[in-house]
Parts: C-alpha cells; structure tokens; sequence
C-alpha cells in the first residue's frame, strides 16, 4: 500500500500551474498501465480552463479546493471544495473560476 498527502500534493501542482503560461498543471497519483482505475491531481489558475475534449469514459470530479465549472453542451455545473461532479458522457471543458484543484478519477474499461 502507497500512502500520499493530496494536500500537499496540490499545493505542490498549484504551485507548478501558477509557473506555467498554460496555468494548469497534473500528476497521475494512482493507476498506470495495468490499472483500471486511475486518479490524476489537475490544477488550474483562475480564469484557464482545459478545452473542450472527449470523455475519458466513466469518471468523476472531486473538488479539492477552490471553484471550478464543468462544461458540456449547453449546460455547465459549478463545483467547489468538497463537491464531487461526475462527468458526462459528453465532451467536455473545465474552467477554473478561480485557482482550483481537483481530483480526476476515470475507470478505464
């Protein structure tokens, strides 16, 4: 059994995103080749966002800290620390409406 701190690890990404021009930055903390589950720590900068693309298929959204939007279609759905969104089956863009991490989980088939 692997032990990590996402706290740390987050401020740790947070960090990098705010470093970078694209503003966001990711760590895969679980999963790999092999695995069907696999969790990935994504940190976004207020105000950029991951454009719109394909659904990684099953998957969720955990809010670890500050407030983010989840896009597709016409509809969007707000999340903020402690929410847990669950992504549809749809593309899909995230917006950070302000500095956020989340915690990407995708069950791969």
């Amino acid at each position: 059994m692997s032990q990590s701190s996402l706290s740390t690890l987050a401020e740790e990404q947070l960090t990098l995103a705010r470093a970078t021009g694209s503003g966001r930055s990711a760590r895969t903390v679980h999963g790999g080749p092999g695995n069907v589950l696999r969790q990935t720590l994504v940190a976004l900068v207020a105000g950029h966002a991951l454009q719109e693309h394909a659904s990684p298929g099953e998957a969720t959204l955990q809010v670890l800290r500050g407030r983010v939007r989840l896009v597709a279609d016409d509809r969007s759905w707000p999340g903020s620390a402690g929410d847990l969104l669950v992504i549809p089956d749809a593309r899909h863009a995230l917006h950070a409406d302000e500095d956020a991490v989340v915690l990407l989980t995708v069950a791969r088939g």
